[in-house]
Order: C-alpha cells, then sequence, then structure tokens
C-alpha cells in the first residue's frame, strides 16, 4: 500500500508573533503620528513616480507644516515639480471629501503664497483608502475641482468661505487637480517590507529558519579548502600525510570528519536563511565570530592544529553575537559551523 508522500524541507518562512494582527489592520489602530512614520520609510525606499528614488525626505507633520506631513524631494533643494508632498489622513473609516478638503484647502493657500514650490504630485494616505465618493472624484479632476469650490464657497465641511478670495478661487481653478492621487495602503505595505529589519520590527513579523541542507554523501567543490584543512590537521595528528579517502575509512578521524561537515551544512542553512531574509548578515556574523576567536585562532602556544581547533571551539560560547540580527535564529552547530566557513574562505588555517 502506498502512504502519503513525505513532505519536502520546510523552508525560510515569515510569522506574525502572536497576539500580534496582519500589518493591514495594525496599520489602522496606528496614531497619526505613527502612520506619518510609516509613510515617511516607506518614502525612504521608495522609487517616485518621476522614476527615480527621493534624495531627500522629510516628516514636517505638525504646527506649521503648511499641509506638508511628509515632504519627498528628487533634488537636493526643493524646486518646483521636483518633490511629491504626501498627506497622511488617520481615520477609521474610508476617507471622504469632506475630510481631505481642509487639509486641500491649506495647502492651496500656501501654494497661492508661495510658501512653497508646486510640488508633482500630491499624494493622498489613509490606512482604509479612500471611500467610493472621493475615489470617484480622483478618477474625474475637473469634477473634484468642482465640488471642492462648491464646498468651500458654501463654508461647508469646516472651510472657511472668508479665505476664498478671488485670488485664491483664480488659483485653485487654474490648478491642476489632476496633481491630487491616492496611495493605496496595500502599495504602501508592500513598499514598507522592502525594509525587511524595519518592516518586521514594525509590525512584529519573525522570520523563521527553515530545514538546513542536506549533507551531501561527498565533500562538494564548494567545501575544497576546509576539507582540506581538516585533513591536513588529521596528518599532523598522525604524524603522516592521509588522504580523505584514508581519513574517511580511519576510526580517529572520520567520525570528527563528518560531524565538522555536519557543522558547515548547518551554517550554511544560516547562510541562505540569511540571504533570503537579512541579506549580508551573515558575512557580518562571520566578521563578529572571527573577532571574537582571532587571539586564539592565533595564540603562540598553539602548537598543533587541533590545539588551535580546541582552543577556537572552547572560545566560541563567549563570542557576544546579540547585536546580529541572526542571533535569534542560530542552532546548535552554528558556532563551529561558521568557523568552517571562515577556513572555508581562507582567513585563517588550523595547520600553521
Amino acid at each position: 500500500m502506498g502512504g502519503k508522500p513525505s513532505p519536502g524541507p520546510r523552508k525560510n518562512r515569515f510569522v506574525i508573533e502572536s497576539g500580534s494582527f496582519p500589518p493591514s489592520v495594525q496599520i489602522t489602530q496606528f496614531t497619526p503620528t505613527e502612520w506619518e512614520e510609516f509613510i515617511e520609510t516607506c518614502c525612504r525606499v521608495m522609487t517616485g513616480p518621476g522614476g527615480k528614488m527621493y534624495v531627500r525626505v522629510k516628516r514636517l507633520g505638525g504646527a506649521g507644516d503648511g499641509g506638508r506631513d511628509i515632504e519627498a524631494r528628487y533634488t537636493e533643494r526643493l524646486a518646483e515639480n521636483e518633490w511629491d508632498l504626501y498627506q497622511a489622513k488617520r481615520y477609521r473609516n474610508v476617507l471622504s471629501p469632506a475630510e481631505l478638503f481642509p487639509d486641500l484647502a491649506k495647502v492651496l493657500l500656501h501654494l497661492n503664497k508661495e510658501t512653497y514650490p508646486m510640488p508633482r504630485t500630491y499624494f493622498i494616505c489613509a490606512p482604509l483608502n479612500t471611500g467610493p465618493d472621493l475615489h470617484d472624484l480622483l478618477e474625474k479632476p475637473d469634477e473634484l475641482k468642482k465640488r471642492f469650490l462648491e464646498d468651500w464657497k458654501a463654508g461647508k465641511a469646516g472651510l472657511k468661505r472668508r479665505l476664498l478670495t478671488p485670488a485664491v478661487k483664480a488659483y485653485v481653478t487654474a490648478f491642476d487637480f489632476s496633481r491630487i492621487k491616492e496611495y493605496l495602503s496595500k502599495d504602501l505595505i508592500d513598499i514598507h517590507a522592502t525594509d525587511q529589519i524595519e518592516h518586521f520590527k514594525r509590525f512584529k513579523i519573525t522570520p523563521k529558519r527553515g530545514d538546513d541542507p542536506k549533507v551531501p554523501d561527498a565533500p562538494s567543490t564548494e567545501e575544497e579548502v576546509y576539507v582540506a584543512e581538516l585533513v591536513r590537521m588529521y596528518s599532523e595528528s598522525q604524524g603522516q600525510p592521509l588522504t580523505l579517502a584514508e581519513v574517511l575509512a580511519s576510526s580517529p578521524f572520520g567520525e570528527h570528519f563528518e560531524a565538522c561537515r555536519s557543522e558547515f551544512y548547518c551554517a550554511e542553512g544560516l547562510k541562505r536563511f540569511s540571504r533570503d531574509i537579512f541579506p549580508e548578515d551573515f558575512e557580518r556574523l562571520l566578521k563578529m565570530i572571527y573577532a571574537g576567536i582571532r587571539s586564539a585562532v592565533h595564540h603562540p602556544n598553539h602548537k598543533t592544529g587541533f590545539e588551535r581547533y580546541d582552543a577556537v571551539c572552547n572560545r566560541l560560547p563567549a563570542v557576544p553575537l546579540v547585536e546580529s540580527t541572526l542571533h535569534a535564529s542560530m542552532r546548535g552547530g552554528d558556532l563551529n559551523g561558521t568557523c568552517h566557513h571562515l577556513v572555508n574562505e581562507k582567513q585563517f588555517a588550523w595547520v600553521k
């Protein structure tokens, strides 16, 4: 009778910590300041609609901001059509025209006074996005302009009629309302996720390490350096040159050699986990470990490779690694395995 196929190796994955909610839910609970900070982080990693990265991003939300919650520049100097204005509207419901219009009026008043130059785009960012009424108006800029002016003239939505002077009305009439666009919260979350460390921290997402790669029956070409160093160490201990085949057949060294290979592939699993989730952090970890074992590697009293090997292995547990983003994901064989990786990268040798 045929049984169920055995499951494949567990892959690296992301897990939301117990008690937390998905980012799409969490953003609805942000404070106004947290929402602005979230959008600011997005701007620092996103490509703007101008097709290039912002070179300067600043959160201005608060008194005297002139309606600019986040200012994202394409150039160092604030110049006309070389920056985007992000309006962070943090409401627990979908955004309506009445909720947008007071801030839009503030921006247009400041543009008319030339407090700051014209932005390329005026982005509306709301956790639950715009409601049907505002969404439809944004699709038809001329109707949006008409509705906005009518509400301002009537003093609706908190708009002050006395501020709609003939000069301001002329400016609003000439303003291109197609500059006003919505940035969907889903797209903002996707952009925020590209800064993985900040994203994991903000939304309490824990990366979970999958299964380590299986140790091949025979050493691969990627293992040549550290394998050769182990054979040299065994040869030195035996007092005569040994081949790899002789090591594998030798009771004193064969089991130790296979344990070392297992450690190498355990650390290889950490390396692949890092590559997928924390790029370059495995190399940073190797540097931290080498800094912690360097004096043991080069201690003058270590005359043989095995003495050096044992001293390094004894030193490893004392190396402080809590600052590494990989620390919480490390397993039993990782520390020794990283030393084999360091040897494989020719950072040091067991036998002098």
